[in-house]
């Protein structure tokens, strides 16, 4: 009989992801916190310390503008890859044909338990994925949202300048533009693994064809 793989094992590729999420999180926050207070120091103004710089716009903002455009990317990929494809990626479905996660769902022992109740909760578990991007999406915008309007306040504060109201701000190009460059660099990167994936190969990742597939093999099998 086969031991059951370890906790670390099964939940290995969480982990290591979350161990860099972290680690980075963690970097970012103390260089921006080096940062933040430099321009202080510039101004003339008190440091902060690293626990009330984390409250800042400075750092809400920067956080959550990636943060935004990170679910804004994987939900609008999620739903893209429903019914679009791409012939030849790895990361398409194929150009023909019923895939497994076309069929209807079947209640079975091991189905979760949404599967097994049907109705209502089973039409919401069908689009939970992506019900559940859209929440953090939402999320992120307001946060990022609020901390960009904190950061743009201080700012006219220490200037002397007329703070806009925060809907004449969001209507503005500075939120925006901040937005925008993140989210053309995430499509970017989807974009970039999907066609790549056409003729490339990374042995062993579930996230390309085999070595020895055809370029024109659409899907992983």
């Amino acid at each position: 009989m086969n031991a059951k793989p370890s906790f670390w094992v099964r939940n290995g590729l969480s982990l290591a992801l979350l161990t860099c999420f972290l680690l980075f999180w963690l970097a970012q926050a103390l260089t921006g916190h080096h940062e933040y207070n430099r321009e202080q120091l510039e101004k003339g103004l008190s440091s902060l310390s690293l626990g009330k710089y984390l409250h800042t716009g400075h750092f809400l903002s920067t956080t959550f503008e990636n943060w935004e455009s990170e679910f804004f990317q994987m939900l609008v990929y999620v739903l893209f890859t429903i019914s679009l494809r791409q012939q030849g990626s790895a990361e398409s479905k194929s150009l023909g044909g019923e895939e497994a996660e076309d069929k209807p769902p079947q209640v079975h022992p091991k189905a979760p338990w949404a599967v097994k109740k049907g109705g209502i909760w089973l039409k919401l578990y069908a689009n939970s994925l992506s019900f559940a991007l859209f929440l953090l999406f939402i999320f992120s915008f307001g946060l990022h949202a609020y901390g960009s309007y904190e950061d743009y306040r201080e700012r006219q504060n220490y200037t002397h300048d007329i703070v806009e109201p925060f809907g004449r701000y969001m209507s503005g190009s500075r939120f925006w533009f901040e937005s925008f460059q993140n989210w053309q660099s995430e499509f970017l990167a989807v974009l970039t693994i999907v066609f790549l994936s056409i003729y490339l190969r990374q042995k062993g990742s579930p996230e390309s064809k085999a070595v020895d597939a055809p370029h024109r093999q659409t899907g992983k099998e």
